[in-house]
């Protein structure tokens, strides 16, 4: 697939199915909703990978499984066992784990067992013992975990790189780290040509791993402006996708990651006020079009979306009128007066006594 390169001049907010270089960020997708109420509930089998690591699966992945000394790509929500106190979460620091299989550190020999048995795109719960998490002392630092803390491990493995590809990304020159950014971001265009959302995002993900802040941060002038041409059209792109999968609030955080470091790209506005507005966030839609339409004056799908939100306006206004219609009712038919024809006869009554009492008093005089 052609490489879809993000010019902020020529960027386009018109969709086409057969193309994502559009917009979308770095938020983690697959994020369980289960997060505030403790470790997700599961029903699957108990898997036994060690005495002291068990693993149920959430959602199966695909294809074959990590090697050693494979570099995985993960996010994971971490607590303590006996208190579900949670003390550590990659999809909150929207930044996901790189772990090196059988390099990983002592505290994480565990959760590494557990990620050698997974497939790439597959989540689980693994109950890991603290004999292989943060031992008899626990962690008073960061992250703080209790002494003897059995782990409940909530893990997703984006994806990995087998040691035949290369180097750890710590071991990589900016332009490896590029370059193999790059690989992924277009593995996962062809794989969104083929519809394969949830597959296509792990490679966008995992694009994203390699630009990390640590490696963004150190970068200035032209690499920075190199690997900004990687991954800004990796997170539109996963905003393509979530939006297809209508878990629109992640796909406006993504769009707002790039418009964070270009805040004039009209890709990235446009995706996010398609997010909002199908979340009914209308004013903070419209204004993500208008400001869109200033970039690209003649672009029709900006122009379709703001007169489809001047409709839904229009639909709304009539409604509540019908509404409050119905509430108070019609207005009240002022009535006529009364007319005066009781008190008329009164003073007519009034004056033919006082013409006959004025008569008949001429008459004795």
């Amino acid at each position: 697939m052609e490489d879809l390169k993000e010019h902020q001049s020529q960027s386009h907010a018109e969709e086409d199915e057969n193309e994502i270089v559009t917009e979308n960020t770095a938020f983690v997708h697959g994020e369980p909703l289960q997060d505030a109420v403790g470790p997700p509930k599961v029903d699957s089998e108990m898997e036994i990978l060690h005495e002291k690591v068990k693993k149920q699966i959430i959602k199966e992945g695909h294809g074959h499984k990590p090697s050693k000394y494979s570099t995985c790509f993960l996010h994971y929500r971490a607590w303590a066992e006996s208190t579900n106190h949670k003390f550590d979460d990659t999809w909150h620091e929207q930044q996901p784990l790189e772990l090196v299989l059988g390099k990983e550190k002592k505290e994480m020999t565990g959760l590494a067992m557990g990620v050698s048995s997974m497939k790439s795109g597959e989540r689980a719960l693994l109950h890991v013992g603290w004999e292989l998490g943060y031992g008899k002392e626990g962690s008073f630092s960061f992250p703080n975990v209790p002494p003897m803390a059995d782990i409940l491990y909530e893990v997703e493995l984006i994806g990995f790189d087998e040691t035949k590809e290369g180097k750890a990304r710590g071991d990589m020159t900016v332009e490896e780290r590029i370059g193999a950014a790059d690989r992924r971001k277009m593995d996962g265009n062809s794989l969104f040509k083929e519809d394969k959302l949830e597959e296509a995002m792990q490679q966008y993900e995992m694009a994203i791993a390699y630009m990390g802040d640590d490696f963004m941060f150190q970068l200035f002038g032209k690499y920075r402006d190199m690997a900004l041409a990687v991954k800004n059209p990796c997170h539109l792109n996963m905003a393509a996708c979530l939006i297809k999968l209508k878990r629109y609030e992640e796909a406006i955080g993504h769009c707002s990651i790039v418009l964070s470091e270009d805040e004039n790209n009209v890709k990235a506005m446009f995706r996010r006020g398609k997010a909002r507005a199908e979340l009914g966030q209308t004013d903070a839609a419209r204004e993500d079009f208008q400001k869109a339409r200033k970039y690209a004056p003649e672009d029709k799908a900006i122009a379709r979306e703001l007169r489809m939100l001047a409709e839904h306006d229009k639909a709304i206004y009539q409604r509540q009128k019908e509404i409050y219609k119905g509430i108070f009712g019609p207005r009240p038919e002022p009535k006529p007066k009364r007319s005066g024809w009781l008190i008329r006869l009164w003073e007519w009554l009034l004056s033919l006594f006082y013409f006959i009492f004025r008569r008949e008093r001429v008459k004795a005089d």
